[in-house]
């Protein structure tokens, strides 16, 4: 026989997955802080550069170290890259699709293809929930021009 608490596992497992939290348990995480002046930025591609439609962005951090997704220490996260995209709710996680792609084995490098034309880039440190810190660690918005 299968008990009450296995089954309301089950069901929070199922709603988590569908993306549906509910309200009660997403407000119920708060945010990691940040350490006073920890910076993520561009090592490649820099603001205003031409690249091609398939390049790497080199990605670095001061102030915090990069733990990959779920491994919970203070003064990590991991890096999410948002491309076409403005960042979201600060107290929410951070979405995972084509415009918000997400780091989370640690990496501080990942490889991206893009159409031709103008394109803004910005990195955004995620905790082990993908929730950004507080205060968020984002790098400046800057813009690729893909030939």
């Amino acid at each position: 026989m299968i008990s009450q608490a296995r089954i309301a596992a089950g069901l929070l497992a199922l709603i988590v997955w569908q993306g549906a939290v509910p309200e009660a348990l997403a407000q119920s995480s708060t945010r990691q802080p940040a350490p006073r002046g920890a910076q993520v930025y561009f090592h490649y591609p820099i603001d205003g550069l031409s690249v091609p439609e398939r390049f790497t962005v080199r990605i670095g951090l001061r102030g915090m170290g990069v733990a990959p997704a779920g491994i919970n220490h203070a003064r990590t996260g991991h890096h999410h890259l948002l491309i076409d995209t403005d960042p979201g709710p600060p107290d929410q996680p951070i979405p995972s699709d084509y415009n918000n792609i997400h780091l989370g084995n640690g990496q501080t490098e990942v490889v991206v293809t893009l159409p031709k034309g103008r394109h803004t880039l910005q990195l955004l440190l995620g905790d082990h929930n993908h929730i950004p810190h507080n205060p968020p660690v984002m790098s400046p918005k800057i813009t690729v021009n893909v030939r």
